[in-house]
């Protein structure tokens, strides 16, 4: 019989799937929704601009929000709205009402992730926190790959509107199970948690505008985001359109060839992170910034027009090389930033990350007329290319100053109070 804290991270794995299932099952959809709607490729790219946007706006108020009130609560609330969120997209009946749903969406979603994985952190100790949050990851991870493919499945047999009608009404569904499976942590009380008051929030915002390294990891992440954004958003067509696939194959194949292999990297790179890092501690930033330029060539192939079977060898290896970066990401936040003002950091760096993808999103839509998507897949190596550049310039001139300061004003906190 499953513990309460392993019945809470079950809870958060089936979550987590539907919540990364709902955002992407648009993108499986695409023919039919223009066929119904009449929308065009920049208004697509306008719906998916909308989501990442309003989901990078109301996400650091929604980091606040878990830190003040009951986490479990937030997860099913979010849950809630986002499901009947979902419902109505599936009952849409113009461009409009899309943009509307989408920015819904966003918003709704937005509140999931910062109390989800503040909740497995109250429940979990060190010893089982890591397994715990790679199951999350898991489940997020999955909900791309299947909401993919059962969204294009369901539009091929029964009309686009199936999908989106039954990943909400599961949604709702698991919504009313939480009483089962959800419930506060140990730490979540007013006198075991710390409230993030406004004082130490302008400290933590005016600490990061002094961390170049930090920097360069927003503005890393910010690029990167921008590529990954077009190929989740616009893969799926490019199978259908170019290779003749049907709506489920093409989802399914546009979702698993760019996120299945990241398992693999992951896995990888959570070793080599910790290895490396004991012979250099600037490691993770070194392997971060390799890990986007080595994968970066293999994405050049669309710009031709290669078989399936190349694009696919293609995509998978870049995803496993650049997902070898992963697990350096937020221990890069760690070593260069004190503990006391990390949540503020992950939630800025989520931020501009979803900001950014979203920009891509619309600029792919706008310009697929004229280049192609294959020519639009392609130039984003150069992306990828500039993103690890920036995480070398952190290494080679930003880290080591960082990450004293860090350890410093760390040692600073600990005196006072001890």
């Amino acid at each position: 019989m499953l513990t309460p804290r392993w019945r809470v991270a079950l809870f958060l794995f089936v979550a987590a799937g539907l919540n990364y299932a709902d955002r992407t099952a648009l993108s499986s959809v695409i023919p039919p929704l223009r066929a119904d709607l009449g929308i065009t490729d920049a208004q697509i790219g306008m719906a998916g601009m909308l989501f990442l946007w309003c989901y990078a706006i109301a996400s650091p108020f929604a980091g606040n929000l878990a830190d003040r009130f009951s986490r479990s609560r937030i997860v099913v609330w979010s849950l809630v709205a986002w499901s009947l969120v979902t419902l109505g997209t599936g009952l849409i009946e113009s461009v409009t009402a899309l943009f509307v749903m989408r920015i819904a969406l966003g918003i709704a979603e937005s509140f999931y992730l910062p109390a989800a994985g503040a909740l497995l952190g109250d429940h979990h100790s060190s010893a089982t926190r890591g397994r715990a949050m790679g199951l999350h990851m898991l489940g997020l991870n999955l909900g791309l790959v299947l909401g993919g493919a059962s969204a294009g499945y369901l539009a091929e047999h029964h009309g686009w509107r199936w999908g989106f009608w039954i990943l909400g009404g599961l949604g709702l569904l698991l919504a009313a199970s939480s009483g089962a499976f959800l419930s506060d942590g140990p730490q979540a009380s007013p006198t075991a948690r710390p409230r993030l008051t406004p004082s130490v929030a302008k400290e933590a915002w005016l600490y990061l505008l002094k961390v170049p390294s930090f920097h360069c990891l927003i503005l890393s992440a910010m690029v990167a985001g921008v590529a990954a954004w077009i190929f989740l958003s616009w893969l799926p067509l490019f199978f259908s359109e170019n290779y003749g696939m049907k709506l489920a194959a093409a989802g399914l194949a546009g979702v698993a060839l760019y996120k299945g292999p990241v398992f693999v990297g992951i896995a990888i790179g959570g070793w080599l992170s910790d290895k490396w890092t004991e012979r250099d501690a600037r490691g993770r930033a070194l392997i971060k910034g390799l890990s986007f330029i080595v994968s970066a060539p293999f994405l050049f192939f669309f710009m031709g027009a290669p078989s399936f079977a190349v694009i696919a060898t293609m995509m998978v290896l870049s995803s496993i090389l650049r997902a070898i970066g992963l697990p350096s990401e937020h221990p890069i936040i760690c070593e260069v930033v004190p503990t006391r003002y990390r949540s503020t950091a992950i939630g800025i760096l989520n931020t501009c990350g979803s900001a950014a993808g979203g920009i891509g999103v619309l600029l792919a839509g706008i310009f697929k007329k004229d280049l192609g998507l294959n020519m639009i897949f392609g130039a984003s190596s150069f992306l990828y290319v500039l993103a690890g550049v920036m995480m070398l310039m952190a290494y080679w001139f930003s880290m080591a100053k960082d990450m004293s300061r860090a350890e410093a004003l760390e040692s600073s906190h600990r005196a006072e109070t001890a």
